[in-house]
């Protein structure tokens, strides 16, 4: 699961996105979708890259969630797998014989970690300009 931090933004920023997600929050569920399906782009191109094996199957079950209060309190996106055994290639994981021997370790690929590490910088970026683009609105 891919979580965005705003920590990069300053306070008055903060509170600026906070009284947009109260007067416009179709806006924001919006922009928020906008991003998430970037972030999306962005790990399937990441897994392309680094997922050797190509059945399909890892890609096409990566998706976008739906936006949500994250604690209650910020609005969120997730990008995700689906599958049961994705957390495997994710994080790596033991490789095991059928008599029941370890016969080593299968690394994981870190897709999503990296996929947001990348991103993040973007998505402030993205949040500044929607921030400024809600200014000239006027925020009604």
């Amino acid at each position: 699961m891919n979580g965005i931090d705003s920590d990069g933004l300053g306070d008055f920023a903060k509170q600026l996105l906070a009284l947009a997600e109260h007067k416009m929050p179709r806006e924001v569920n919006k922009f928020m979708r906008k991003e998430g399906s970037t972030l999306l782009r962005k790990t399937k191109q990441k897994a392309r890259q680094k997922v050797k094996k190509r059945t399909g199957k890892y890609l096409k079950g990566i998706k976008r969630g739906k936006v949500y209060k994250f604690q209650g309190e910020d609005t969120a996106i997730r990008v995700y797998h689906g599958a049961p055994h994705a957390h495997l290639l994710e994080d790596g994981h033991r490789i095991v014989g059928r008599d029941g021997k370890e016969h080593g370790f299968a690394k994981g690929y870190h897709v999503y970690k990296e996929s947001r590490r990348e991103f993040e910088k973007e998505f402030i970026r993205d949040c500044e300009k929607f921030i400024d683009d809600m200014l000239e609105q006027g925020l009604r």
